[in-house]
């Protein structure tokens, strides 16, 4: 990360100094993260928090830290220039959303290969039927899976909902209600 010196060891000033058309000193903050090959780093940089922000961001900072802190910095400010209004917490929150929808479609294959595996253990085997306390208690346990299957559904629908919400994004909305329809017509159907 750490890029070209300064100019006193090249003639060429780094991006930052030459964008603010200053002279780069042997003692710039910049220089060793803003290389003069790669100006639009700085520029962006420089847009969105302003060239002395982060020269004194810069300096309250270690030296081994800099890079690090140079590398969010560029981050942050690339997100901010696409989506203005949320930056980096709109990137979080999109793959938040991603997240729980793919959790929702983890408990829903659970809890199909659950049913799978409940019908086939009941037709597979020749062997006698089990008591009716023990269907009885097998059923019941179904019940509650189903219950619990339903739950954490709608859970994971409305943290989905809340983040939709907050981006302002309704196109999946439809998707995560079709996938609770479907738990819940699952469950009636299964475990009845």
């Amino acid at each position: 990360m750490a890029g070209s010196g300064s100019s006193s060891g090249s003639n060429s000033p780094c991006a930052s100094c030459k964008l603010l058309r200053r002279r780069c000193i042997q003692e710039c903050v910049f220089a060793p993260y803003f290389p003069p090959e790669d100006p639009h780093k700085f520029a962006i940089v420089h847009k969105v928090f302003g060239a002395s922000n982060v020269s004194k961001m810069l300096q309250e900072l270690p030296a081994q830290q800099r890079a690090d802190a140079v590398s969010s910095l560029v981050y942050e400010a690339n997100a901010r220039m696409r989506d203005p209004v949320y930056g980096c917490v709109g990137a979080i929150s999109y793959l938040q959303q991603q997240v729980s929808q793919l959790q929702m479609q983890l408990a829903l294959a659970k809890a199909e290969i659950l049913c799978v595996q409940m019908q086939h253990g009941g037709h597979a085997t020749a062997a006698p039927s089990p008591p009716a306390s023990q269907q009885h208690q097998h059923q019941m346990n179904g019940e509650a899976y189903g219950s619990l299957l339903v739950q954490n559904t709608l859970m994971n629908s409305t943290a989905v909902h809340q983040q939709q919400q907050m981006l302002g994004s309704l196109g999946s909305a439809g998707n995560t209600g079709m996938m609770l329809q479907e738990a819940c017509l699952k469950k009636e159907s299964l475990w009845a």
